[in-house]
């Protein structure tokens, strides 16, 4: 069992892919204890994130998407969701983190936001609402050493989740936008590693032939400071920022070379499966 988000009237639900994985039925029983036979709209694994649509002659009730970018660390949040078939539970809790990876190092781009807000098995793909009552987060993981709530859990950004969605309606799979560079985000152990002065920002080691970084004049060796406004301390700044992107949209970049600031607009290609 797991959580699910009616998003819109016609019963459009977000959840988890790893709640609906591997599933040959999936059954919705909503707040008034009425159960429906849901269809696989469509999921993607990456991102963890699922579409699913149930029908009724009555229209549902839905939340409306909130701006997760405009989230600020310290903000109440509550957490909605059935965990242990507990159903509507409300936990309460703050944002302690955005844009966090829970490993830096296994290859997977993961920007989740880090709230203390309870959230336990049977949570999976609920809903993470700001005062406002606006989703801005789908609950996803926990990380424990117990299986248990420790003090921390964490959620895909809505802004994430409703780029995911759109892309599944409209068409079929999730459509990625590429910036066309590899590299690292600096920490003191690297910048002393490539004498480097920064500490901050993403180092780009390789540059993509054709890429839009490539055609709008970033070189190896430039530092992504900032990317529409969005201050880049680490990878998934970066990777979750580009999550809400499709190829062809225009992204603002501002980087450091030789100690020197630059602006430039860099038009996003898509990435090849």
């Amino acid at each position: 069992t797991g959580s699910g988000v009616i998003i819109s009237p016609d019963g459009y639900i977000i959840t988890n892919h790893h709640v609906i994985e591997n599933s040959s039925e999936v059954i919705v029983t909503t707040n008034d204890n009425k159960e429906y036979e849901a269809i696989i709209v469509g999921s993607d694994e990456v991102t963890d994130v699922a579409v699913l649509k149930i029908d009724s002659n009555e229209k549902f009730e839905y939340i409306l998407f909130g701006d997760s970018e405009n989230s600020q660390i310290g903000e109440w949040v509550l957490a909605v969701g059935n965990p242990y078939n507990l159903n509507s539970t409300v936990t309460a809790g703050i944002i302690s983190s955005k844009s966090r990876d829970l490993n830096e190092y296994d290859q997977i781009n993961q920007s989740f936001i880090q709230t203390d807000a309870a959230v336990n098995v049977g949570n999976s793909g609920g809903a993470l609402v700001n005062i406002n009552g606006e989703l801005i987060g789908i609950n996803t993981a926990i990380q424990s050493m117990t299986g248990g709530f420790v003090g921390y859990s964490f959620a895909i950004p809505s802004d994430i989740v409703r780029k995911i969605f759109e892309d599944i309606l409209e068409y079929g799979d999730v459509q990625k936008g590429l910036l066309g560079v590899r590299g690292i985000a600096l920490k003191s152990s690297y910048s002393r590693q490539l004498n480097l002065t920064d500490t901050e920002g993403f180092y780009i080691d390789i540059i993509e032939p054709g890429f839009g970084a490539d055609l709008a004049g970033l070189k190896r060796g430039d530092i992504i400071k900032e990317i529409d406004g969005i201050k880049i301390n680490k990878f998934s700044d970066l990777s979750g920022h580009l999550s809400t992107k499709r190829p062809g949209d225009k992204v603002n970049v501002i980087y450091s070379r030789e100690n020197e600031l630059n602006r430039t607009t860099v038009t996003l290609k898509k990435v090849d499966n």
